[in-house]
């Protein structure tokens, strides 16, 4: 199945929580999308999110641990809190946590492999920044992002890769059709046999305007959506394109 993916990061309150989350879920019960759909909140609006998301809208954390836990790791949330929050989905890699705060490959695979183990489908992101595209070594960064990135267990478990150009994260700019297509084929090769089960979605700047284009690309099986997950009726038109 297609999945559309709202990535708030920090932003959100409770207030947004009732027009989002329970609008969302509100539009869904009159006319069910033929995707899913999921919202990945901050953490301490994850169990009024929960609440208003109905049966519709699958709710999501934006990391975990590597730890298994129960442990002394102040500040730290471990896979099986977030699936006890009533959580479906994690983000695991996002760029922002691999640029700002160093983590690599192997930490982001723990981080995928605890999700797979509390019961939780880790949306697991990979892209390459600005210069290694001009550089002409983004399908090599990714790839290998990928074959690094990837648990053990997803053989028998259900995960989700995100592709998400570094570059076009936040700054308006969107990859071309043809670069999307070539990185998701790519992605699918690297997966091999697994790319039968596994989607890969496409995150960076997707907008209202742009949706159709990008989700009727080559090899996109939906979208990891910033910004435009935090307004109503821009996410919908998102949503309704896949």
């Amino acid at each position: 199945m297609r999945l559309v993916a709202g990535n708030w990061k920090m932003n959100g309150s409770r207030a947004l929580v009732g027009e989002m989350i329970g609008g969302l879920a509100e539009r869904m019960s009159g006319a069910p999308p033929r995707c899913g759909v999921a919202v990945c909140p901050p953490a301490h609006l994850l169990e009024a999110a929960r609440a208003a998301a109905g049966e519709g809208v699958q709710i999501g954390g934006q990391d975990c641990s590597d730890e298994a836990g129960p442990g002394a790791f102040t500040g730290e949330l471990s896979a099986a809190m977030l699936a006890d929050a009533g959580c479906r989905y994690v983000i695991v890699g996002h760029s922002e946590r691999r640029q700002r705060l160093g983590e690599d490959d192997a930490l982001v695979r723990a981080k995928a492999g605890q999700a797979l183990a509390a019961g939780l489908i880790p949306i697991i992101c990979v892209g390459e920044v600005l210069s290694e595209r001009e550089a002409g070594e983004a399908v090599a960064r990714v790839t290998a992002q990928v074959r690094g990135s990837l648990p053990d267990g997803a053989k028998r478990g259900a995960v989700v890769v995100a592709y998400e150009p570094v570059w076009a994260i936040g700054t308006g700019l969107t990859a071309t059709g043809e670069d999307i297509a070539e990185m998701h084929a790519a992605i699918g090769r690297e997966l091999g046999d697994l790319r039968q089960v596994v989607p890969i979605l496409y995150g960076g700047s997707v907008k209202a305007k742009n949706a159709g284009e990008i989700l009727s690309t080559a090899g996109v099986d939906g979208a990891l959506v910033g910004g435009a997950s935090l307004a109503l009726d821009e996410f919908w038109a998102i949503v309704a394109a896949a």
